[in-house]
């Protein structure tokens, strides 16, 4: 996803697979137009925004007979398998838009097809939680709590968007390369990292890259910064941190990706946990590696998920919802190493199986993770980018 692993997914190209069953249509046609906003006489009401009743919404999506998804790569977050277990629990087909496409591309196309509910107008999206301001500010997005809302720590409050997943930034080392295993930012500083750290990305084009910087600042502001002023100091430490990275020589100024680390070229690489996991995986051990979870400055990016205000399959589309942010939908994005927002309570009330906590870095590293607010996001991405060459480099 762009936002989040700009040069690993860019989610941009632009596929465009489609298909309206004549009898959604008709369905639609009867409920008054099929408003993400709106419901008419046919169907359960869609204004107020409460959680409509699970077997009410199933009648009325299987009536629509379709949803249209935007931008859900099937080998991200396992989105492959939510979406084959969503169609074969409901019954429902998928239309799969644009598959690659970028947060930004998922608001155009809803934009593009306001007037239209024909094949390449969205249902539902997943965005950065940066863009959920331009989502609301627009009027693309139609409020809806589903029935798990409580549990969610990171949503708008009138329910028109709620964190899904998240990542939180790991260390991801080769095993083998050091006698002893950084645990923490400070240590990225010993003289036996020299030239062996680098990052997932470039700082001025990849949002993992600006929050690498922001969480190392927040390592060293010691607490949970509350306002976007609080946010930037943070990110100043992190640009300072960066600075005696590069003095030091032990930060090398290359993108690392999953050659890289093969090669043993990046040995330390900063990157969201659910890639380093992968990335583990998929090496199958040459080379094998150690995924850590700094014990300070735990800093985890979500996406956020959302429904067209002018959804052709406005039930379908909290059908979906109600299902990825179920128990059963949050443990698929977990099996794809990417953590459910509800992950906390989950575990909690014990119902993340045993061999999926097994994979991950322990439950208790990720009770310290802070969710920055929107406007901090932003306000840090900015101050970073453009303060980036000046104080690291001296430029």
């Amino acid at each position: 996803m762009s936002s989040s692993n700009s040069n690993k997914m860019s989610r941009r190209d632009f596929l465009k697979l489609a298909g309206t069953t004549a009898g959604a249509m008709a369905y639609l046609t009867a409920c008054g137009g099929g408003s993400g906003g709106g419901g008419g006489a046919a169907g359960p009401d869609l204004t107020s925004g409460n959680s409509i009743p699970l077997d009410d919404l199933i009648a009325a999506a299987k009536a629509e007979g379709q949803l249209t998804t935007i931008a859900l790569p099937h080998d991200w977050a396992n989105y492959g398998e939510i979406i084959e277990t969503f169609k074969s629990k409901y019954g429902l087909t998928v239309s799969e838009l644009n598959p690659d496409a970028g947060s930004s591309d998922e608001l155009e196309a809803i934009r593009a097809n306001k007037e239209s509910k024909g094949p390449q107008a969205p249902d539902v999206i997943d965005i950065g939680v940066g863009h959920t301001v331009t989502a609301m500010k627009d009027g693309l997005v139609a409020k809806y709590k589903n029935a798990n809302w409580d549990t969610i720590p990171m949503k708008d409050p009138d329910g028109y968007w709620w964190a899904e997943y998240y990542g939180v930034l790991a260390f991801e080392v080769i095993q083998g390369e050091f006698d002893e295993i950084p645990q923490d930012w400070e240590d990225l500083l010993k003289p036996e990292y020299k030239g062996k750290v680098a990052m997932a990305g470039d700082v001025l084009k990849s949002n993992q890259s600006v929050q690498t910087v922001f969480a190392a600042g927040l390592s060293r502001y010691g607490k949970a910064p509350t306002t976007d002023e609080e946010a930037v100091e943070a990110a100043d430490l992190g640009l300072q941190f960066w600075k005696e990275m590069n003095d030091a020589g032990n930060f090398i100024p290359v993108i690392s990706d999953q050659g890289k680390i093969a090669a043993g070229e990046t040995p330390i690489t900063m990157e969201w946990d659910y890639l380093a996991l992968a990335n583990r995986d998929a090496l199958a051990g040459n080379p094998a590696l150690d995924i850590v979870v700094p014990k300070t400055g735990v800093i985890a990016g979500p996406y956020a998920g959302g429904i067209s205000a002018y959804a052709p399959h406005p039930y379908a589309a909290r059908l979906w919802w109600e299902f990825v942010m179920s128990d059963e939908g949050q443990n698929l994005y977990l099996k794809g190493y990417a953590h459910p927002i509800r992950f906390n309570d989950m575990v909690k009330r014990g119902v993340v199986p045993q061999e999926m906590l097994d994979k991950l870095p322990p439950a208790a590293a990720y009770e310290a993770a802070f969710f920055p607010q929107v406007s901090m996001l932003t306000a840090v991405f900015t101050h970073i980018t453009e303060n980036w060459r000046k104080v690291v480099y001296g430029e």
